[in-house]
Parts: C-alpha cells; structure tokens; sequence
C-alpha cells in the first residue's frame, strides 16, 4: 500500500498601519554609545527589535551562559543533581579574575557552582562544572560549540568555558536563542535572579553585576559581564502580563547605559507588541482527491497553531492552503 502525505499551509499574515514608528528603542535615547542589541518574544523565539543585531562581537563572561546551560541538561538527564558535591580539580585552583577562591579537591554542590558561575561569575566554578561534565575542558567546548548549533547559533563559537579568551563571538541575536533555551529551566530562575548570595555557610559572598535583578519589575534573570574585548554585556529575561520578553546587549562602552539600553528594549517589547495564537475554521477544511491510491480522497486535520508576537493593532488574517490532490 502506498503511504499518503498531504500538506497543509495555514499561512498568517499580519497588517499594521504604524510600522514600529512607536518604538522607544535605546537608539532614540540620543546616546552616541557603539552597542549592538535584539529583542525577542520568547514564547515564538520572534526577534522584534534589535541593533545590528546579527553581527559578530566577542561575548567574554555571557559565555558562561552555555556552560550554565549544558550543566542544566545534565541536571535534567539525570547525571547530577543539584545537591551532588563535585571536587575541584587542580586546573580550578589556578583560575585568576572572577572566582570563589576553589582549591583542588575541595567539595561543592552543583547548586552552589551554578551560584558562583551565575551570581559570581566564578571562572573556577566553571571549569569544576565543565570538567565534571565532559572530562576535560576541550571536551567540554566541543560539546558547547555542538549545543550552540543545534539550538540554531549557526554564527556562534565558542572556544573556551569561562570567556576569558577574545575569540568566544556570538551575536545578540543568538545569546538571546540561548537565553530562550534556558528559561526552559524554570529551577534556575531563583539563581539568575537572586543579586546577592553568600557559599561556605557565609564566609563566600557573591554579588551580581546584573543590578536590574534588585529592581526591575518581573526580571526573569540572566546575566552581565565586561571585559576588554567585549566591553559591557547585558542578556535580560522578564516578564509582564503573561508575555515574556528577552533583552542582549553587546558591545557597549559604558557601565550603566547597558541597563538603559536593556529597559528601553523590553519596554518597548512589553507596550508595544502582544502574543496571539492564530485562529481558522475548521469549515474550510475538505477532502483532498488521491492519485493513483485505494480511495478516491482522504480527510484531513490539523495540528494546534503556534503562538506569534505581534504589534499592537496588527490585523491576523490566516489562510488555509489546500494541494489538489495526493498520492
């Protein structure tokens, strides 16, 4: 018997007389800071906004952020929780800038590493979690560059766990699909938004560079960084009203705009668009003739539709598109 395939093409088509002349992106701030910037809706994964937002800049410390992520998989899959106490390799004590001061063969939960990568930016932790997780640090980037491709990073790599190196590039565009994939893990969020946090029953105190995590309303988290390459980075996640909106910037030369330019970015996400699941009626829906097959037609259905962003006094009109037979 001849198996039968029928496609079906539910196309939306979205009409709004103000093409995002409200936006209030940081580009209209008058600021002349170099940065670049994307906003999307993390529900559909949409990029509605952004600043050159698919060029290619060095991340440094929001490398951390797939090292954070390939350690929520392993929690996931089983093969650590987040009590289990992992020792510190030697390689861990010889870190230098941001640490918790680790020495081989000391024990820390899993939990307590995410807390010193996350909140503290630990370069030590991160390399105890990469090494516990692939065996070697080499290992363990081959396993980050191989994530990034999969979750559609196609202009992303990575060459070490930390962020030190100058040659870990990405785009705000896809350190916002990373952020996506991370949210997933909702038992992270209490790390990724706590400021400050103290390891070793109080005698390790770690404080967030990410400052929106103590003020802005509905942070979901995620991370800040500096350095000398990257200059100052932000990837933000909140949410408002059931929508949830990310924020990266990269690149830009001041401390402090970096938040502006990331509030800027999600209010203009959260007043300006909304999420909407796609209707039609099922009473289009006919027959399709089969070709050359035992039956003269088959009936058809379909899948629930997926949920889009869309500005603020967009007009969804769906059509349904029907082949004139199968075989």
């Amino acid at each position: 018997m001849k198996h039968r395939f029928c496609c079906i093409f539910i196309i939306t088509l979205l009409t709004w007389s103000i093409l995002f002349s409200t936006s209030v992106s940081a580009e209209d701030s008058g600021s002349v800071h170099h940065y670049a910037s994307a906003l999307m809706e993390a529900e559909s994964g949409t990029l509605l906004d952004g600043r050159d937002s698919d060029v290619r800049l060095p991340v440094g410390s929001l490398t951390k952020l797939m090292t954070v992520y390939l350690t929520a998989e392993a929690v996931e899959t089983g093969r650590f929780t987040l009590d289990t106490e992992l020792s510190a390799p030697p390689s861990a004590q010889e870190q230098s800038g941001a640490v918790i001061w680790l020495v081989s063969g000391e024990q820390m939960s899993v939990q307590d590493l995410l807390k010193g990568v996350i909140i503290g930016n630990a370069n030590d932790a991160a390399v105890t979690l990469a090494l516990q997780i692939a065996g070697s640090v080499s290992e363990f980037v081959g396993e980050m560059n191989a994530a990034a491709f999969s979750l559609g990073m196609k202009n992303t790599r990575f060459t070490d766990c930390t962020g030190r190196s100058d040659e870990n590039i990405s785009t705000a565009h896809e350190i916002a699909l990373l952020c996506r994939a991370l949210l997933d893990y909702e038992w992270l969020t209490p790390i990724f938004t706590t400021w400050r946090e103290f390891l070793r029953d109080g005698k390790t105190e770690l404080v967030s560079e990410n400052t929106l995590t103590r003020t802005y309303e509905g942070i979901l988290g995620l991370k800040a960084g500096h350095g000398d390459a990257s200059g100052y980075t932000l990837a933000a996640a909140a949410e408002r009203n059931g929508m949830r909106c990310i924020t990266v910037i990269l690149g830009c030369d001041d401390e402090s705009e970096r938040f502006t330019y990331g509030k800027n970015l999600l209010a203009h996400g959260f007043s300006d668009f909304y999420v909407t699941t796609p209707s039609f009626s099922t009473e289009f829906l006919r027959p399709v003739t089969v070709a050359h097959g035992m039956s003269q037609s088959v009936n058809i259905r379909t899948d629930a539709l997926l949920s889009i962003a869309a500005p603020l006094g967009a007009e969804l009109t769906s059509i349904v598109v029907l082949p004139e037979y199968t075989e």
